[in-house]
């Protein structure tokens, strides 16, 4: 049975029918010109050739939206076969390629719990949790004279992403970070 939903409900994430290709959604803008209705901008990566392409499509617009089947698995280490991760049901462990973790890769920390969705038997992709926690590695010390309101400093996480935290922050501690986003949410408490 086919999924449809609205263009304009489309988030980054999502996967697509597109064509009779599956496709990752990258980015997602609605744009409202002056004349006329709203549209949605969609950047599109194929996930069988890699390929990406953009796609313009009314809001109102139905697009099929691929059914998967989603699977809870932890991660647990990277080797030369790949990604570890084990079934949290059957303790199965399965190695996925860097390409299938394509934009996850920054925020996923070992013994993190996360969906895996399979399509047709196939794996396509990992989502993470919308928040996650991670320590920071690397960042300048902070200053006696900072405050909430001050500007941001880059920080280092354990995984090698780069971030914006405020200049309060300091090695060793945990932040919580929205993965859709990409950005500083707060402290995590300890």
């Amino acid at each position: 049975m086919a999924v449809y939903v609205n263009a304009g409900s489309v988030r980054v994430g999502y996967t697509l029918k597109y064509n009779n290709q599956l496709w990752r959604v990258m980015t997602f803008d609605t744009v409202k010109p002056g004349k006329g209705g709203s549209y949605a901008q969609l950047k599109l990566r194929n996930l069988i050739q890699g390929n990406q392409t953009e796609v313009r499509l009314r809001t109102e617009e139905k697009i099929e939206r691929a059914v998967m089947e989603q699977v809870e698995m932890q991660y647990l280490y990277e080797d030369t076969a790949g990604h570890c991760f084990m079934n949290t049901k059957t303790y199965e462990q399965v190695f996925f390629p860097p390409s299938i973790l394509e934009g996850t890769l920054d925020f996923l920390a070992a013994n993190m719990t996360v969906t895996v969705e399979y399509h047709e038997g196939k794996p396509i992709g990992v989502d993470l949790p919308r928040v996650v926690e991670l320590v920071v590695t690397e960042t300048d010390p902070t200053l006696k004279t900072a405050t909430v309101t001050s500007s941001f400093k880059p920080a280092i996480l354990e995984t090698g992403k780069v971030l914006s935290v405020p200049p309060f922050i300091e090695i060793g501690q945990k932040i919580k970070i929205d993965t859709i986003e990409g950005r500083y949410l707060e402290r995590a408490k300890e």
